[in-house]
């Protein structure tokens, strides 16, 4: 296929599951020397009320217990908001409402500033969707190009 008939591709990427496995290994390898020791894939059960079903986080561990979402998304190449993908991290938000209350909750995403702002991606995301933020959820964000980290714990 030819990736320039593809707008949603990130460039320079063979696909942008590729994208995200990649960046959720260098999530688990940063959190690791942060004295976190995460496995991907990790499930625990998520519900509301009495029922609940295992959901798959990004990373997780049941010693200590942790749950991490991954996101990698960036501006639009026009320097517009990827709606479709602040939908993805909505529902993110709305599974960590639903895990269980004693795990520790950590949305890790990749650093994306706006084109011509001082506005990040998850600067954007908390500001517009704060309703939809649970109150403990720790914010994670990573530099593109080095493991410069900023933590965002209010």
């Amino acid at each position: 296929m030819d990736r320039r008939l593809n707008n949603f591709q990130r460039e320079g990427s063979i696909s942008n599951a590729h994208v995200g496995r990649a960046f959720e290994l260098r999530a688990q390898r940063v959190l690791a020397e942060h004295g976190l020791a995460l496995t991907l894939n990790h499930k625990v059960p998520c519900g509301l009320g009495r029922v609940s079903k295992r959901h798959a986080f990004d990373l997780g561990s049941e010693t200590p217990k942790v749950i991490v979402e991954c996101k990698s998304q960036t501006w639009t190449a026009g320097g517009n908001v990827p709606s479709a993908k602040m939908k993805n991290w909505a529902e993110a938000m709305f599974y960590f409402h639903m895990a269980p209350p004693d795990y520790r909750k950590i949305f890790f995403v990749e650093q994306s500033l706006r084109p011509g702002r001082e506005e990040t991606l998850l600067g954007y995301f908390r500001r517009t969707q704060a309703h939809m933020i649970p109150h403990d959820v720790e914010f994670w964000e990573i530099a593109r190009d080095s493991d410069e980290l900023v933590v965002h714990k209010d």
